[in-house]
C-alpha cells in the first residue's frame, strides 16, 4: 500500500526536479515545491520560499507533507550535508512517513580524501554523506542511486572540454549516462510506494569511454579538435578507472547518449533559426 498525502519536492525547479514535479501530478498527487526563489502556483502545485542550507523556510515547507522528495544538491560537502541534516530535523518534527533521496552510483566505492580528489570528484563524498544522514535519520527512507546524467553533468563537461584548442581527455575513464526523464519515471515510482532502503541504482543502457562522449559530442557540433589522453592521480580517479561509477548490471535506461545528442542537436538547431 502507498503513502498518500502532500509530496513536498526540494530541488523541483533543477534539472531533475521539473521533471519529477509533472509526472508526480500526473500520478494524481498534490505536490508542494521548496525553491529560494518565488514561483506561481498551479492547481495542485503549490511553490514556497525557502533555504535548506541556512534553514530558512524548511519547516513551513515540511508542515504537513506525508512524503519529502529530496532532489536539491550542491555538490559541495558542507552545504549538502547542512541541508539534509535541516531537512531531516524538520521532517522528523512534522512527521513526515517517507524520506526520499537522490544521489549518484559509485557513492559509497570513490575514496574522496585527497586535495586532487575533492576538487574533481566532491560530488561523491558530499552525496555518500546525505545517504548516511537519511540512513540514520531514524524516518523511513529510500535512497536511489543514478549514474551521470546526458543534459547535466556530460553535457556539461564535453561542452567546457570542446572550447579548448587541445582537449586532454581523463585516460581510462568511462561514464554510463542515464535519461534524466528515466531517472525521473524511477524516482516518482518510489516516491509513491512504500519506503524500501537502498533501491536498486539505475544507469542508461551504454558504457561509453569518455573519449567516445567527446567524438560523438563533436562530430554533433561540427568541430574538429585534438585529443590527448592524460593520466589523472587520486584514489578517486583510480576507483573510476576500476568502473566504480558505472552500474553495468543496472543497464536500465533506455535512451542512448547518440539519441540525445540527435535530439539535443535539432532542438539546438530549431532554436537559433528561431532567434534569427
Amino acid at each position: 500500500m502507498s503513502t498518500g498525502g502532500l509530496i513536498l519536492v526540494t530541488g523541483g525547479t533543477g534539472g531533475l526536479g521539473r521533471r519529477v514535479v509533472p509526472r508526480l501530478r500526473e500520478a494524481g498527487r498534490e505536490v508542494r515545491v521548496l525553491s529560494r526563489r518565488a514561483h506561481d502556483s498551479t492547481p495542485g502545485c503549490e511553490y514556497v520560499v525557502g533555504d535548506l542550507a541556512n534553514d530558512e523556510g524548511v519547516e513551513a515547507a515540511v508542515e504537513g507533507a506525508r512524503v519529502v522528495l529530496h532532489c536539491a544538491a550542491s555538490g559541495r560537502i558542507s552545504e549538502d550535508s547542512a541541508q539534509i541534516r535541516n531537512l531531516v530535523r524538520a521532517a522528523d518534527r512534522a512527521g513526515v512517513r517517507h524520506l526520499v533521496n537522490i544521489s549518484v552510483v559509485g557513492a559509497d566505492r570513490i575514496p574522496v580524501v585527497s586535495g586532487v580528489d575533492r576538487a574533481m570528484f566532491a560530488y561523491f563524498a558530499s552525496q555518500l554523506a546525505v545517504e548516511r544522514t537519511v540512513a540514520e535519520s531514524g524516518l523511513p527512507w529510500t535512497n536511489l542511486r543514478a549514474t551521470q546524467f546526458y543534459d547535466g553533468f556530460i553535457l556539461v563537461m564535453v561542452q567546457a572540454m570542446a572550447k579548448l584548442p587541445i582537449i586532454l581527455v581523463p585516460a581510462g575513464f568511462r561514464f554510463q549516462p542515464v535519461d534524466a526523464g528515466d531517472v525521473a519515471a524511477r524516482l516518482v515510482e518510489l516516491t509513491i510506494g512504500e519506503p524500501a532502503g537502498g533501491a536498486p541504482d539505475i544507469a542508461g543502457p551504454k558504457v561509453y569511454e569518455a573519449v567516445e562522449l567527446l567524438r560523438d559530442y563533436l562530430k554533433a557540433v561540427r568541430k574538429r579538435r585534438l585529443m590527448i589522453r592524460v593520466a589523472i592521480p587520486g584514489g578517486a580517479a583510480a576507483a573510476i578507472r576500476a568502473g566504480a561509477n558505472l552500474a553495468p548490471d543496472r543497464a536500465v535506461g533506455k535512451l542512448t547518449w547518440e539519441e540525445f545528442l540527435a535530439e539535443w542537436a535539432s532542438s539546438s538547431h530549431r532554436a537559433v533559426r528561431g532567434s534569427a
